[in-house]
């Protein structure tokens, strides 16, 4: 099998070119500025020269896309529309009680500050359900539809979501409103909350589609030209979409739903992390962190030996607007190679969130930039080549040059100023791992830090003695890792249905009818992306809560038909989910069912591991430099070995320091750390032996 992944990050695309037969492997990084779907197309093409294979050979080709993401962040989504019940129009403005910061009166409330529909574009109509069964108490004033679509169209919105107050009780209404929006406005985007969330809790219901609607139009044009661009460049492979849940879709799927691929390359960074410590999780490492630093942010996740962490409802925010979709728990902080460091007004040292991006980049790149940025500080202290991915040479002084300035607005030298930076970000990166851990009541020192992203494995060994892990995995192509997770995916469907009981009054047969119900809708979105039933897997589960809470956990139902074994089996799952969130149990309490949920998952080939091989140290030594290291509160310049990654011998221990070059990032290896490369390709770092930095 040839298999292609791509992933668009904020200042590179990174490919990687699998050959199964062979085991070669080739990777490819292009700016991601300038038309992105070009670029693709542009890169398969050179991709499948460089590994001399034909397009037209490649069964597999996957893509991870910020196009979602992008267009939320940076607010340049679609002119939307809504068209909501009566009364309701000011929902996703108002939000709930709970505000990002409970007690600040200067706060920014994302969702009123940048509104994702303007109120004179949302629309009330008349209509009206009652729960918990969805009885009519008004029906649908169609003409009113059809008065609120024609105003919107004369103001030239481009897409329209349609968000009543019930529909997921009865989506009656929302389709027959639909169907006018689309009627009055042919051009327009439209989709409602039933089919993009048919869950309970309007604001985040609203905010979801509002999001779905902002973000569709965008999504949709780049998925049109980038299938276009993929076929001009001889590919005959299905395109597939990376989405937030770890899972894949197909083009048409991620254009209906954009807001599920809103953390598309994140996710399938967790899944290249996961796929290359393999080795180390079935020799009992029960606990993993990634690590994904590129250009803009640093990424992070967990895995357990549950598998993967997804976010609970209660904590899913991207942009700051709330997501009722499925996604992986992943931190994202701004922390990246492009993140630019800079004095605040009390004078303390900050590193991001605004980054440098592409375009100009940091200063090293020579492209125009001049602010001091963590590639900057690293290129001071010589723990950069000056060849990165794609042949760009690094300016050394511009860099000096930019952290200079920053050195002399602090009174330092710029070594110190330099190593500063690093610092903080590392500390930066060490309180959204804990978020992420000890938040759970997981212990760092217990975890294997999997570090990949162009600047990940220059982090890692640092970070990692900060939080006490004793050992960081690096991946045999980190600056692509997110690319090569996505080949070790799976097409994923989620579907989930509010049905609020107690457990004690639910009827089985009901549950059951509605899993069923489901689970036939999902199957056929696979038959209907080529999956047989051979390859489909289906896992049902339900969202309980204690009766009177707020949130609920989420819990497996236990494979076959739902009887009233099944239900009593629920309860008891849930105490002890409950028990191990929360640290105890309310057995005496009432447990109520919140939401159905339906996972279909239709397996695709994944690739394969291929054996590393390596020479001698001595061959893959190419030269010594001096790299100034913290150590013992001191800075200062040791001689440091330069090490060719692909020459390394394999399970030969290499003494730190040590810097490990490759075409896509660079391993930095501290004093008083070791290093050896597994017949995996891994690079397996000790980094206890030293003394912690700084």
């Amino acid at each position: 099998m040839k298999a292609i992944g791509i992933d668009v990050g904020g200042t590179f695309i990174d490919f990687i070119h699998f050959d199964d037969a062979t085991g070669r492997i080739d990777v490819l990084k292009l700016s991601s500025g300038g038309d992105i779907a070009a670029t693709v197309g542009e890169g398969i093409g050179e991709l499948c020269g460089a590994a001399d294979s034909d397009p037209a050979q490649i069964e597999l080709l996957m893509h991870g896309t910020t196009a979602a993401t992008n267009a939320l962040l940076e607010h340049r989504g679609a002119k939307t529309g809504m068209v909501t019940t009566e009364g309701f129009r000011d929902v996703i403005h108002i939000g709930r009680h709970q505000r990002p910061q409970n007690y600040s009166l200067q706060q920014d409330i994302p969702w009123q500050a940048n509104p994702l529909v303007l109120r004179e574009y949302r629309r009330p109509v008349a209509e009206r359900l009652a729960p918990p069964h969805g009885e009519e108490l008004a029906p649908l004033d169609t003409e009113a539809v059809r008065a609120a679509a024609e105003f919107l169209a004369s103001e030239g919105i481009e897409s329209v979501a349609v968000c009543f107050l019930f529909s997921y009780l009865d989506d009656a209404h929302e389709k027959a409103a639909a169907e006018i929006v689309a009627e009055v406005m042919p051009g327009a985007y439209v989709c409602t909350s039933s089919d993009v969330v048919s869950q309970f809790r309007e604001f985040e219901r609203f905010t979801t589609t509002a999001i779905n609607a902002f973000v569709g139009p965008a999504m949709g044009s780049y998925m049109e030209r980038l299938e276009e661009r993929v076929s001009n460049a001889g590919l005959r492979a299905p395109l597939h979409i990376m989405q937030s849940n770890g899972g894949t879709a197909t083009p048409e799927v991620a254009s209906r739903y954009p807001v599920r691929a809103i953390l598309s390359g994140p996710a399938g960074g967790v899944m290249g992390g996961v796929w290359a410590s393999a080795s180390r999780r079935r020799q009992g490492q029960r606990h993993l962190a990634t690590l994904d630093v590129g250009g803009t942010s640093a990424d992070i996740g967990i895995v357990t030996e549950a598998g993967l962490v997804e976010a609970k409802a209660r904590d899913t925010w991207i942009a700051g607007y709330p997501v009722m979709v499925p996604i992986i728990d992943i931190e994202t902080i701004g922390a990246g190679g492009g993140s630019i460091a800079h004095l605040d007004k009390a004078g303390a040292l900050h590193v991001g969130p605004r980054s440098a991006g592409a375009e100009p980049g940091p200063a090293a790149y020579g492209a125009g930039g001049s602010e001091p940025t963590l590639t900057d500080a690293n290129v001071v202290l010589g723990r950069l080549p000056r060849n990165l991915a794609g042949g760009l040479e690094l300016d050394v002084e511009a860099a000096h040059a930019a952290v200079s300035e920053l050195a002399e607005e602090m009174g330092l030298s710029v070594i110190d100023a330099a190593a500063g930076i690093i610092r903080i970000v590392n500390e930066n990166m060490a309180a959204a791992v804990r978020a992420t851990t000890i938040a759970r009541g997981l212990d760092p020192r217990e975890f294997l830090l999997c570090a990949f992203g162009g600047g990940g494995p220059g982090q890692a060994a640092e970070l990692a003695r900060i939080l006490e892990i004793p050992e960081v995995l690096v991946p045999p192509h980190p600056g692509v890792t997110s690319a090569a997770g996505l080949l070790t995916s799976d097409l994923r469907y989620d579907i989930g249905l509010s049905y609020l009981r107690l457990l004690t009054s639910v009827d089985p047969e009901a549950v059951e009818e509605i899993l069923a119900d489901q689970e036939r809708g999902l199957r056929e979105q696979l038959h209907q992306d080529g999956r047989g039933d051979d390859t489909i897997r289906i896992e049902r589960s339900a969202d309980l809560r204690y009766q009177g809470q707020s949130w609920e956990l989420p819990v497996s139902i236990a494979d076959g038909p739902v009887v009233a074994e099944t239900i009593a089996q629920l309860r008891e799952d849930f105490h002890a989910a409950h028990e191990d969130e929360f640290g105890h149990r309310l057995p005496d309490l009432d447990v109520e069912l919140v939401t159905l949920k339906v996972t279909a998952t239709g397996a695709l080939p994944h690739i394969s591991r291929p054996e590393a091989r390596g020479e001698g140290i001595e061959s893959a030594t190419e030269r010594e430099v001096e790299v100034h290291f913290e150590v013992d509160h001191k800075v200062e310049p040791v001689a440091t070995k330069v090490i060719d990654r692909e020459l390394m011998p394999v399970e030969k221990e290499v003494e730190g320091p040590a810097i490990i070059v490759q075409l896509d990032s660079t391993t930095v290896i501290p004093p008083g750390s070791s290093v050896q490369r597994d017949r995996g390709g891994n690079l397996l770092l000790d980094v206890q032996r030293g003394t912690e930095p700084g």
